[in-house]
């Protein structure tokens, strides 16, 4: 199967993250944590404030597309990441954010970004959604003032995480070797998961 690089394209005005999605199942399959009264406390975080924390964009993530001819992933590298992470700030888009990638919401906003430096040392260590998340990965916190949105999808449990809207180009597919081995095992695990389920549906 395919696996394409996606690069952003400094040529295009439509380039980079447009929006931030609430869904229920993240492609990047990483959970976000809702900071609120009876679940995570911390020192800086006041009860009244309603915060969904968790990853954005992991680096070298195969995620899976659906193509019209054949089915292939995607994956960002630590650079375009952070480039990335970076444009969404410049351009004010810290309020553009929308649930299953189809309702834009209003009521939302992104209040703290950045990006995990050090495997011991960061705010992602804290949580146990996001302990585990490498170096080079987009962390954010959504802050969540609508109360509709709250009551009825963050407490109920029907968005789970966080998923990217945006333009990006795809570069020229990598050669094997080039393939960074972490991702040679996801891919691996991905495809065993998919014969099981396959098998299980038979």
């Amino acid at each position: 199967m395919r696996i394409v690089e996606l690069i952003l394209d400094e040529e295009t005005e439509y380039n980079g993250v447009d929006a931030i999605s609430i869904v229920e199942n993240p492609a990047i399959q990483s959970n976000f944590v809702a900071l609120k009264d009876q679940t995570i406390r911390l020192a800086e975080v006041s009860k009244e404030k309603r915060l969904l924390l968790g990853a954005i964009l992991i680096p070298n993530k195969p995620i899976l597309r659906n193509g019209e001819e054949e089915d292939y992933y995607i994956y960002f590298s630590k650079d375009t990441i952070e480039k990335a992470s970076q444009m969404y700030l410049k351009e004010g888009n810290q309020k553009n954010t929308s649930l299953e990638h189809q309702y834009a919401l209003k009521g939302l906003t992104l209040v703290e970004s950045w990006i995990v430096q050090d495997d011991v040392h960061d705010k992602s260590r804290l949580y146990e959604n996001t302990k585990n998340v490498p170096v080079g990965t987009w962390m954010g916190s959504i802050r969540v003032d609508s109360d509709e949105v709250w009551k009825d999808y963050v407490k109920e449990g029907v968005v789970q995480g966080f998923s990217i809207e945006g333009y990006f180009a795809d570069k020229s597919e990598r050669p094997k070797e080039a393939i960074p081995e972490s991702m040679e095992d996801d891919l691996m695990l991905k495809a065993i998961r998919d014969i099981i389920k396959t098998d299980e549906k038979a």
